[in-house]
């Protein structure tokens, strides 16, 4: 089927730069969330994004009023139905997801496209609890969305191939690339980040080295961009231990047990760059180690 409307559920973190994504690829974008101020804030600073993109030089002044045009907001998450592809990307909790699927099926066109931005959860366990589980897929952008090229394009076990093959020409029109993942927990991506920025709380809790001398190790050691705690930080120290338990609790093998001090900042509610505290402190002129 032919994909021109596409309804995003969550105008956070994720949703506003799949909305930004997707209207300056052209498609019609429907967003939705239960905050009216969180969508006023999205289409803000998806406009400040946009413009930015201007200023480098990497589209054009009317590209960006094109793509803002494009981007329609709405209170009731049933307006989505009329929608050719949905892609969820509330909190990363499963009763939430859930409770977002059953609330729309109702209104949905039969060959509707359900997806969901998910990190870690089951694609094939979502999928079981809608009415079009063949037509059902892991759809998940990776942070920030108008950076990043990847998207993981996860199959339930129920997926039918003109479904993955819908997503796989979304993403190509989208300009980015795409890995195909089977569904076990965590997928690719956070399977492989998501223990090494366990195994480097473990190394602060243990002792091993401080927030700084971990994260310029990783940086200058092994040349990665960003230090994996100031990594967590930008991620949402709550987001790290939700896939970490996902992955201890999916594949029961104690190498994936969450270390107690990332466990403890989150019951803090230290959970990062949004809440201006985490491994760093982020209220001053710049960031500043916690420990």
């Amino acid at each position: 089927m032919a994909i021109e409307q596409v309804g995003i559920v969550g105008a956070g973190q994720m949703g506003n730069g799949i909305a930004h994504v997707f209207a300056l690829a052209g498609y019609d974008v429907l967003m939705t969330d239960v905050s009216t101020d969180a969508m006023d804030a999205a289409l803000a600073l998806i406009g400040r994004n946009l413009e930015r993109q201007v200023s480098r030089g990497a589209i054009t002044a009317e590209a960006r009023a094109a793509a803002l045009a494009r981007i329609v907001t709405t209170p009731r998450l049933a307006d989505l139905g009329r929608t050719d592809l949905v892609i969820e990307a509330a909190t990363e909790r499963e009763t939430i997801k859930q409770a977002i699927f059953e609330d729309l099926l109702p209104h949905l066109k039969p060959e509707t496209i359900l997806t969901s931005n998910t990190s870690s959860i089951s694609i094939t366990r979502l999928a079981s609890r809608t009415d079009r589980p063949e037509k059902f897929m892991g759809f998940h952008f990776m942070n920030p969305v108008p950076v990043m090229q990847l998207v993981e394009l996860i199959r339930g076990i129920a997926t039918d191939e003109p479904t993955f093959a819908a997503c796989k020409e979304v993403v190509d029109r989208l300009g980015k690339s795409a890995a195909t993942a089977e569904d076990f927990p965590a997928f690719i991506v956070n399977r492989i980040l998501m223990p090494m920025i366990n195994e480097a709380v473990y190394a602060l809790y243990e002792g091993v080295g401080n927030v700084a001398s971990i994260d310029t190790s990783l940086k200058l050691g092994a040349n990665h961009p960003m230090g994996p705690l100031e990594l967590a930080d930008f991620i949402g120290l709550d987001t790290c231990l939700a896939i970490m338990n996902v992955l201890h609790e999916g594949l029961a093998d104690t190498k994936y047990r969450p270390c107690p001090l990332l466990t403890k900042y989150v019951e803090a509610g230290w959970l990062g760059r949004k809440t201006k505290r985490g491994f760093y402190d982020y209220r001053g002129e710049k960031p500043v180690p916690t420990r």
